[in-house]
């Protein structure tokens, strides 16, 4: 197929992207809901269940760095069907394990190609955009993982009830086979760089606006991660709303992100450290609302729904670290998603904190507000940094 790019295969690489993301998103936020169902099978406690997320959590923190170095040679087209094709196997082999110990060692192989995947489908995206718009199409990208949270996980989790859990990966298996087939069939067949090399993707970890940008999604979006894991519990225990709202709450966090991918793709695109501000403000803001109105799932929607909102930042950050590691962008892009994973990780073990110390579930949104402020001080000392560069006494 010849790699001139038509508007109609540019749109069928960015629906190829974007399947890729709502796999990914299926297989990390679905696994929470059907938690109940595999504990059970395979005989261990919810608590215990948990370390399965953990394991894939940890497989992302580690593929991301490691995958993307080895990877730097690999055309971006090779690389992603190679992503895609191993994220198909190794759901597929999660679905298939007889044991416990299987399982679990099968979700941290699942992890492995999460944060390189949406690290090189965003440099891919960003390449075919028209001028000016490179963060709206990372935010393409990223739609797929936010649309996941509104369709692909209620399916997954009907799936966990009505036909047993093992299919929920066999779903994922399915989807990720489909985004490698369509990316090997549509996306552009650009070679490798060839000064492209391990060394240099890790020359980029000398910039410290590059270590200053993840850090801000690493505490910044702790507070978003802090409040998804512990709503439904705080949906039925503390506002004493019925089982069946909490899949509604979930909905409206879930249209919130979505919302959230066009709304500041948009707005990075015409200031990307001003966006991620106004983001880290709105959430701040928004987490005192929800310790507010905790008690109430009628006030606590459209609360959840900014929330939601504010996982804009993932664009806003991923399209800044695209920009400060320009001629080695691979490394700096796939450990946003390692940021993020630790937020995934940091958010929910200060909720807990504050849980076990008596303090209520509300307080959650308290935990919020402090790692949203703490992501707009680590953005203050980003800016301060960035000062004499942007008056021109450092070169860019």
């Amino acid at each position: 197929m010849s790699d001139v790019i038509t508007a109609q295969r540019r749109g069928l690489v960015m629906l190829a992207l974007a399947l890729g993301g709502f796999a990914i998103g299926v297989a990390e936020f679905a696994t929470m809901s059907i938690l109940p169902y595999f504990s059970r099978e395979f005989g261990v406690t919810e608590a215990a269940a948990g370390r399965a997320i953990s394991a894939y959590a940890l497989g992302v923190c580690v593929g991301a760095p490691v995958i993307a170095l080895l990877g730097a040679r690999v055309s971006r087209r090779g690389l992603l069907v190679a992503l895609m094709a191993f994220y198909a196997i190794s759901n597929a082999a999660s679905g298939l394990m007889p044991g416990w110990g299987g399982f679990t060692l099968s979700r941290f192989f699942a992890g492995l190609p999460h944060g390189t995947y949406f690290g090189v489908a965003g440099l891919m995206a960003a390449s075919m955009a028209p001028k000016g718009k490179r963060a709206q199409a990372v935010s393409r990208v990223m739609l797929g993982l936010t649309v996941s949270t509104i369709l692909g996980v209620p399916l997954a989790n009907i799936f966990g009830a009505q036909v047993g859990w093992r299919w929920s990966f066999a779903l994922v298996a399915v989807l990720a086979t489909a985004c490698a087939t369509l990316v090997w069939l549509y996306a552009p067949k650009l070679a490798a760089a060839t000064d492209a090399s391990p060394m240099r993707e890790l020359s980029t970890l000398k910039n410290r606006q590059v270590w200053l940008t993840l850090g801000i999604g690493a505490v910044g979006f702790g507070g978003m991660f802090c409040v998804y894991t512990y709503l439904a519990s705080l949906v039925m225990e503390y506002a004493g709303a019925p089982e069946s709202v909490v899949p509604v709450m979930l909905l409206i966090f879930g249209v919130g992100m979505t919302a959230g991918q066009f709304i500041f793709g948009w707005a990075a695109d015409k200031s990307l450290m001003g966006s991620a501000a106004v983001c880290l403000v709105v959430s701040a803001v928004a987490m005192l609302a929800f310790w507010a109105v905790a008690g109430n799932v009628w006030l606590m929607a459209p609360v959840l729904l900014v929330i939601g909102i504010t996982g804009g930042l993932s664009t806003i950050l991923q399209t800044r670290l695209m920009d400060l590691a320009a001629d080695a962008p691979t490394l700096s892009a796939a450990l946003n998603h390692s940021a993020f994973n630790f937020a995934n990780a940091l958010g929910p073990w200060l909720g807990g904190m504050a849980l076990a110390a008596g303090l209520g579930w509300p307080s959650i949104g308290l935990v919020g507000v402090g790692l949203s402020l703490a992501g707009l001080v680590v953005w203050g000392i980003a800016m301060i940094d960035d000062a004499p560069r942007r008056r021109g006494i450092v070169p860019g």
